[in-house]
C-alpha cells in the first residue's frame, strides 16, 4: 500500500439534533411532559444540567427505574410528535454545497423512524451516503461504534473524515474513532461541556463549516 497526499476531505459526517435540525424546543417540551407523566419532579434546570444525547443517561440521572424506560420512551415520542422542528439556519445550503464535493454521512442518537421521517419532510433523504441511528449499533455515543459503522458503509478511512456535532459526546466519539472533531454551537444546552471537550475546531454556526474544511491540513489517504 502506498500513500499519497490528498488535499481534500474525503468524508464529512454529521450529528442530527442540534447540529442540522433545531429540535431543542421539541425535545425539551417532550422531556418536561414525560417527567410529569412519570412522576419525576424535574424542571428545565435539572434537564439542562443532565442533558445527554443518550437519553438513558438522563433517565438514570433522574432516578427512573429501568422497568419504566419503555413507558418513558413512549411518552417522550408522543409529546415530541406534537412539534415540528425546523432545520438550522443555513443547513440546507451548506449540505448542498458540501454534498457536491464530499460524500456525506449522518450519525445520530435519534430513533430511525423519527429521523427518517424528518429527512423525508426536509427532502434530504438521498443526501447522505450513510445513516446510522439509535439501535443500529449495540453501543451509543460516545462509543465510536456508530461512527465506525458509518465509515465502513461509506468505505472511508477515519483519517480522511471529519465529524460535526454540538455535544461533548460527539467530540469524544470522533476522537475515539480517529476522526477529526468539529464542534458547532447549537440550540441545546451543551456549549460549556462542548468547549471543555476540546474539539479540533469550534464554530459558532454551521455556515462556517466550509471555511474550516479549507483550513484542515492535507490528509494521508491510503491507496493500492
Amino acid at each position: 500500500m502506498a500513500a499519497k497526499q490528498n488535499h481534500s476531505i474525503e468524508g464529512v459526517l454529521f450529528d442530527w439534533d442540534g447540529t442540522l435540525i433545531n429540535s431543542y424546543d421539541a425535545d425539551r417540551s417532550a422531556y418536561l411532559a414525560m417527567f410529569e407523566e412519570m412522576g419525576i419532579s424535574w424542571g428545565i434546570e435539572e434537564l439542562e444540567k443532565n442533558y445527554s444525547p443518550d437519553w438513558y443517561q438522563v433517565y438514570r440521572a433522574a432516578g427512573l427505574p429501568r422497568r419504566r424506560w419503555a413507558d418513558a420512551d413512549r411518552a417522550w415520542r408522543a409529546h415530541y410528535a406534537k412539534h415540528r422542528p425546523k432545520l438550522i439556519a443555513g443547513a440546507r445550503r451548506i449540505l448542498a454545497r458540501l454534498g457536491g464535493a464530499h460524500p456525506l454521512g449522518l450519525v445520530t442518537s435519534g430513533d430511525r423512524d423519527r429521523v427518517t421521517r424528518q429527512l423525508r419532510e426536509f427532502r434530504l433523504t438521498t443526501l447522505f451516503a450513510a445513516r446510522v441511528c439509535s439501535g443500529d449499533t449495540l453501543r451509543k455515543k460516545p462509543h465510536p461504534e456508530p461512527l465506525r459503522l458509518a465509515m465502513r458503509q461509506m468505505e472511508l478511512d477515519p483519517s480522511a473524515c471529519v465529524y460535526v456535532g454540538d455535544a461533548p459526546q460527539d467530540v469524544e466519539m470522533a476522537k475515539r474513532a480517529g476522526v477529526r472533531a468539529i464542534g458547532v454551537l447549537g440550540p441545546f444546552p451543551t456549549e460549556k461541556r462542548l468547549r471543555a471537550a476540546r474539539p479540533e475546531f469550534l464554530i459558532g454556526s454551521i455556515e462556517e463549516l466550509p471555511d474550516v474544511l479549507k483550513k484542515i491540513a492535507p490528509l494521508i489517504v491510503r491507496v493500492s
